[in-house]
């Protein structure tokens, strides 16, 4: 079996949702040691998305789910126990990139932001993924799936200019967000 293109680099996945775990799911595909983070109890949101074999809604079986985090090891922290945190910093310091979705300023809150975890480990490489940045003006506000879409351009060749606007089929805009995630992560980390 030829080497995997990402073989030797360890990235730490503290993302939910579409759009995060389909970064990492890109970068483990190639190779990379992907570890994910969820939270103890209802997990990651996309535990709870269909399609489910049978119909029968069970979080161990989402078909979305099982698919974006395909190639991964999993781990269940939660990152407002004292101890919990401790160990995520502690994932942080022995990986190469960390991609995360949180909410601004939430891991800033357990000293998990970028400039706490840099102090653990100088080179690590930390992509954040949400709805308009970590700062800035529009840092609080919340998207979604047809906001981003127009803000993007997908909504650009979906339906007719004299309708309303037409939302693109499935999580389209969230995996093409993945991918730039993903892509994006990569330079910084080859830079």
């Amino acid at each position: 079996m030829a080497e995997e293109a990402l073989a030797g680099v360890r990235v730490l996945d503290l993302t939910q949702g579409v759009a995060g775990p389909f970064c990492t799911r890109l970068l483990a595909d190639y190779g990379a040691e992907v570890v994910k983070v969820e939270a103890p109890g209802e997990g990651d949101k996309t535990r709870h998305l269909g399609p489910f074999p049978g119909d029968i809604s069970h979080p161990e079986k989402s078909g979305p789910f099982r698919y974006l985090n395909f190639n991964k090891k999993s781990i269940t922290l939660d990152l407002r126990d004292p101890a919990d945190a401790q160990r995520i910093r502690h994932l942080a310091s022995e990986v190469d990139l960390l991609v995360e979705s949180s909410r601004p300023g939430v891991l800033a809150r357990y000293g998990l932001d970028y400039e706490g975890l840099q102090r653990v480990n100088p080179g690590l490489v930390m992509t954040s993924i949400t709805d308009f940045g970590q700062d800035g003006p529009y840092r609080d506000y919340r998207s979604c799936h047809l906001v981003l879409s127009a803000l993007g351009g997908l909504l650009f060749n979906n339906g007719y200019p004299e309708r309303p606007p037409a939302q693109p089929p499935g999580w389209l805009c969230h995996y093409v967000v993945g991918t730039v995630a993903a892509a994006g992560a990569l330079a910084a980390l080859y830079h």
